[in-house]
C-alpha cells in the first residue's frame, strides 16, 4: 500500500467531472490518498484562518463544486466496484451556511424568496468537534459530524458533466452517514475510475433543507481505495457506523424511495439469505427511510439498517 499526498491547486481541481480530464494522480488498488480540500465554493483558509479565494474559476470546467481529481486507477474497469474507505476527516477552521432569497423550489414554497439572503459564519473546532455561530447576539453551538458531500466518478457518457446531481456512480450524494470509518461502494462507470472528491461539510441535517449544510474546507481527508472485480452493483451502498445504507436518486422522491428500498431488500437477501418478501417484512420493523437531500435537482433517499438491529 502506498500513501499519496494530494495538495489542491488550479491544476488539480475541477468544478465539473469528466473522464476526459488529465488525471491529477495515478494510484493502485489498496492505496491511500491524503487530501487537503478547498470548500465547495472555491475558498480555503488563509494563514490567519480566514476564508480566501486564490483562483479565478475557469469558464466551462469550474462551474460547480471545487473538487479534487481525477484519480486514475489502472485496475478499475467499467462494471467493477470501487470501495472508498473514509479513514479521516478533519474540518478546517471556518464554515458557512447560506439561506433565503434564492428562488429554489423550497424557498418559493416557504415564502423565503421575500427575505434577503443571510450567510451564517461558523467557527469550527476540529479538536472538540463543535461549531459555533451567532444570530441576533445569541451564540448557537452544534456538534460536528464531518463528511464529504461529493464522492464519485463521472457517468459513462463522454463529455464534461455538472457536479450537482448524485448519480449511480456516486457524485453529490450529500449523505451525513458517510463519516469517518465508513466504506462506500460505487459502481465503476468508466475504465480507470476517474474519481473525484470534495464538498466538505462539518455538519448537516437530513435533507440539507436550506440548500447548504455547514460548508467547510477539509484540513485533512484520508481515503483508501480498493477495486472489487466480482461485486456487480447498479447503485451505491455503504457500511457505516450507524449500519448498512442503500441509496436512491431521482427527480421524483417516490422513485428515489423505491430505489433505496430495492437496494436494501437485495442487501438483506445477501446478508441473511432472505427472499424479498421476507426482507421487507423484517425490514418494516428495523429499517429507517431518510431523505438524504432535496436540493440537488435529483433528490436522494437512503435506507438504513441499524447495526445489530437483527439478532
Amino acid at each position: 500500500m502506498t500513501i499519496h499526498y494530494y495538495r489542491p491547486d488550479q491544476s488539480t481541481m475541477y468544478g465539473t467531472v469528466s473522464a476526459e480530464f488529465e488525471p491529477a494522480i495515478t494510484i493502485r488498488s489498496g492505496d491511500t490518498v491524503h487530501y487537503s480540500m478547498f470548500d465547495a465554493g472555491w475558498g480555503t483558509p488563509s494563514a490567519e484562518g480566514r476564508r480566501t479565494k486564490p483562483y479565478e474559476r475557469r469558464p466551462e470546467i469550474d462551474l460547480g463544486h471545487a473538487l479534487c481529481g481525477p484519480l486514475y486507477i489502472p485496475e478499475a474497469k467499467k462494471g467493477m466496484t470501487l470501495e472508498v474507505r473514509i479513514d479521516e476527516l478533519v474540518p478546517g477552521p471556518y464554515g458557512f451556511t447560506a439561506a433565503g432569497q434564492y428562488p429554489n423550489w423550497q424557498n418559493r414554497m416557504l415564502g423565503l424568496t421575500e427575505y434577503e439572503e443571510i450567510i451564517l459564519g461558523w467557527e469550527l473546532d476540529a479538536v472538540t468537534r463543535v461549531g459555533r455561530t451567532t444570530i441576533k447576539d445569541r451564540t448557537f453551538a452544534v456538534g460536528l459530524q464531518p463528511f464529504l458531500g461529493f464522492l464519485g466518478m463521472p457517468p459513462e457518457e463522454k463529455g464534461i458533466h455538472t457536479t450537482w446531481p448524485p448519480r449511480f456512480s456516486g457524485g453529490n450524494i450529500d449523505c451525513k452517514e458517510l463519516t469517518e470509518g465508513s466504506r462506500l461502494y460505487l459502481p465503476i462507470p468508466v475504465d480507470g475510475a476517474y474519481f473525484f472528491a470534495g464538498d466538505g461539510h462539518a455538519a448537516q441535517g437530513d435533507g440539507e433543507i436550506s440548500c447548504q449544510a455547514i460548508e467547510c474546507p477539509m484540513e485533512s481527508a484520508r481515503l483508501t481505495f480498493r477495486v472489487h472485480e466480482d461485486m456487480p452493483l447498479t447503485l451505491p451502498f455503504a457500511d457505516t457506523a450507524n449500519g448498512w445504507v442503500t441509496f436512491g436518486f431521482h427527480e421524483d422522491l417516490n422513485e428515489a424511495t423505491v430505489q433505496a428500498m430495492d437496494g436494501m431488500l437485495n442487501l438483506m437477501g445477501k446478508l441473511y439469505g432472505l427472499n424479498r418478501v421476507e426482507a421487507i417484512a423484517l425490514g418494516s420493523a428495523v429499517v429507517d427511510l431518510r431523505i438524504t437531500q432535496v436540493v440537488n435537482g435529483v433528490k436522494g433517499v437512503h435506507a438504513v439498517l441499524p447495526r445489530h438491529s437483527l439478532r
